[in-house]
């Protein structure tokens, strides 16, 4: 008996038999001897298993079935080759022989037959009843051997049962999409996500129709990018009756055949509710002045960009103020912090009930408020609102029976009247506040063109960053970072320094507005990065360790969208490892104008090795959602809650939770301006694991540096 490899080859090896011994034996209808003997040699010569009946009773097994059944047929026992039948396969095939020998109808079976060697073999047999006009047969079957296939689609069967069980084991929603964007498989999850019964075993129904109605633009944006071959991502929401809202994630990614044409899509939904909580509270935290209730700077600066931009899309004006408590250091003298806190909630209660609900207002810090007004209709409406804020002073308020007596001074600025970007609309109410403190406190000024004292201060700051940069006087000085555990230093930070005509060294905050001047910035991020380099080659040439130095670099630096190649260009140059350098960017660099470039920029350092740092977090706009889509490898948590969170346990409360949702998403954490003993100490209950600061080491020359470098 011949194994076939599939059951395509058994069933025409089966209709070449049937046809080449429906010729036989029309060819010797007329003679009985000659169609007995006809039958026996037809039988001999097939390759495939015979058993053969003929019309006058006689019984034929062929050399084949005889091989595989390992024994001699005898005709005395017509049915002998039954007993090889697997006894569970036997019940019912009998029942279809017998039933076929009385209707003379043809059937298929597969059914187990015990080979003589190899054991019980899956095979199809096949019992055929020839017409009544051939009256020489009365029966005919054979036996296709079609073990090895059977065996393949088990063994495919059981993969196929694997996989379908590990996908439903995946807590994951995971879909398989045909192009045309209808639904060919999902997991167990998938459908319970999508209210799609569990044990359909069809699907096929369109994809998009079963998103939640606000959601489908996205996907369809998501889905049309994996069909151009390009995976992508969308934020969705799902809710149900009575349950609160799920969050979900979803990556669609595009199957491609050898063409590189998408064939399929797959698509993984992943619940991330727990994260989007953790982040919401994390925001209210990070957003939310604790002591007054208002937002703070960071919620403010977001809010107020998104007015900005609404404002220029619908051509509309905003207004500003900026508030000062007149004499609020007096208070904190005489009656204590205490009773200026009391002031300052106090306020801020009232605030968040006097003004209408479009009105923003925040504490930006100390005893500065802002205030923003959208679609501002007319200057005297500022006015207004300005006098509404300071009558809020004018109802007593006590503390421990004396009433405190407090002013206030109100700066103004219109939106696009006075300035058309943020930071310049708020240097304008400043500057407005600034000179009405100058001219004598308390009272309400609205900035016009005659206030530029302040701006004497950015030109003085720019002209010396020119002087600085023409005499080369800018020197890289470096802060190490230190391992929180045990002091080890594993890196620096590269810190801008120089010394003016008496020798004495000054800090960058001398030349802050020269970092908002392309061409300024630029210049020093040149030097800085030049003479850091050349340091780095020297210590590497004198045999020293070298270890990561961070380069810390203005939001303004990236507007030419160069950044990266110059980089990489200088690195070069200097034969310096990409391993070996850190870019530092502050939030502010991944939200305001040019963050495309930025980013750009940040991809291709990361993919030629160097690592990426968000400096100053939780001061800025960060999402930690949001952090997945950027190259980050390291988050900086702001010197400012370290130095709060001894007394403020909102700020403790920021950096463990920073820490902890840091580490969730894989990325290393690490702590500015530690000074102290105590510090250090809650930072590591904190299970923070690297830091910098004044405690461990001040920011050293490259002479400093170099003998720390130095092996002991």
């Amino acid at each position: 008996m011949k194994k076939s490899s599939s059951k395509n080859k058994s069933t025409l090896q089966t209709v070449q038999y049937e046809t080449d011994l429906s010729v036989s034996l029309h060819s010797a209808a007329h003679s009985s001897a000659a169609a007995t003997a006809l039958l026996q040699q037809f039988a001999n010569s097939m390759p495939i298993a015979l058993w053969l009946q003929s019309a006058d009773g006689h019984i034929y097994s062929n050399s084949s079935l005889c091989h595989f059944l390992g024994e001699e047929l005898n005709q005395h026992v017509p049915e002998r080759w039954l007993k090889f039948i697997h006894p569970e396969d036997f019940e019912h095939f009998i029942v279809l022989w017998q039933k076929a020998q009385q209707t003379k109808q043809s059937f298929k079976k597969e059914c187990r037959l015990k080979h003589s060697q190899l054991g019980y073999r899956m095979c199809t047999i096949h019992a055929e009843f020839p017409q009544q006009s051939t009256a020489l047969l009365e029966c005919s079957v054979s036996f296709i051997d079609i073990h090895d296939s059977y065996e393949k689609q088990q063994l495919l069967s059981q993969q196929v049962t694997a996989q379908n069980k590990m996908l439903n084991a995946s807590i994951d929603c995971i879909k398989i999409l045909a192009p045309d964007g209808n639904l060919t498989h999902m997991n167990r999850s998938g459908c319970l996500m999508l209210g799609v019964p569990v044990n359909e075993k069809t699907f096929g129904m369109p994809w998009l129709p079963l998103l939640p109605e606000d959601i489908r633009p996205a996907g369809s944006k998501a889905l049309e990018a994996a069909l151009n071959g390009s995976a992508a991502h969308f934020s969705g929401k799902s809710s149900a009756d009575n349950e609160d809202p799920k969050f979900w994630d979803n990556i669609l990614t595009p199957v491609l055949n050898e063409q590189g044409l998408t064939e399929s899509i797959l698509c993984v939904s992943r619940d991330v509710t727990k994260q989007k909580v953790a982040e919401s509270r994390l925001q209210r935290v990070i957003e939310n002045d604790e002591l007054t209730g208002l937002y703070n700077r960071r919620a403010f600066n977001r809010i107020f960009k998104k007015h900005l931009q609404d404002a220029l899309r619908w051509d509309k004006k905003i207004g500003l103020m900026l508030i000062d408590l007149d004499y609020f250091k007096h208070i904190n003298d005489t009656l204590g912090h205490i009773a200026g806190d009391h002031l300052l909630h106090t306020l801020g209660n009232r605030f968040q009930n006097c003004f209408d609900q479009d009105i923003t207002v925040a504490r930006l810090g100390g005893d500065e408020f802002a205030i923003l007004i959208p679609e501002l209709q007319s200057e005297q409406r500022l006015m207004e609102v300005a006098q509404q804020a300071r009558q809020q002073l004018e109802i007593p308020i006590s503390y421990t029976g004396q009433f405190i007596n407090v002013g206030m001074s109100i700066g103004c600025s219109i939106y696009p009247r006075d300035a058309q970007s943020s930071s310049n609309l708020m240097k304008c109410a400043d500057i407005a506040l600034n000179d009405l403190k100058i001219s004598g406190r308390g009272g309400i000024r609205m900035f016009n063109l005659e206030m530029f004292k302040a701006l004497e201060t950015v030109t003085k700051q720019l002209t010396l960053a020119r002087t600085i940069i023409k005499h080369d006087q800018i020197e890289p000085f470096y802060q190490p970072k230190v391992q929180l555990a045990d002091g080890m230093i594993i890196g620096f930070e590269a810190l801008l320094r120089w010394k003016d005509q008496h020798d004495v060294l000054q800090l960058p905050s001398h030349i802050y507005a020269a970092f908002q001047d392309y061409d300024l910035a630029s210049r020093i991020s040149e030097t800085m990065q030049t003479k850091i380099f050349k340091n780095m080659q020297t210590w590497r040439d004198q045999g020293l360790e070298l270890l990561p130095i961070s380069i810390n670099a203005a939001p303004v630096e990236f507007l030419r969208d160069d950044y990266a190649e110059k980089m990489l260009a200088r690195l070069a140059k200097y034969h310096i490892p990409h391993s070996k350098v850190e870019v530092e960017i502050t939030e502010q660099s991944l939200s305001e104008r040019g963050s495309h470039y930025v980013i750009r920029a940040l991809n291709l350092l990361k993919q030629e090795g160097l690592r990426i740092s968000l400096d100053d977090f939780g001061t800025g706009h960060s999402s930690l959602t949001r952090l997945n889509d950027y190259p980050i490898d390291c988050i900086k948590i702001d010197r400012n809650f370290v130095v709060r969170m001894i007394k403020d346990p909102s700020a403790l409360a920021i950096v463990k939770a920073i820490t902890q949702l840091g580490s969730s998403i894989s990325m290393d954490i690490l702590v500015e301006g530690i000074e102290s003993t105590e510090q250090l100490d809650v930072l590591k209950a904190c299970e923070c694991r690297a830091g910098q600061g004044f405690y461990f080491y001040r920011p050293m020359s490259f002479e400093h540096t170099s003998k720390l470098l130095q092996p002991s």
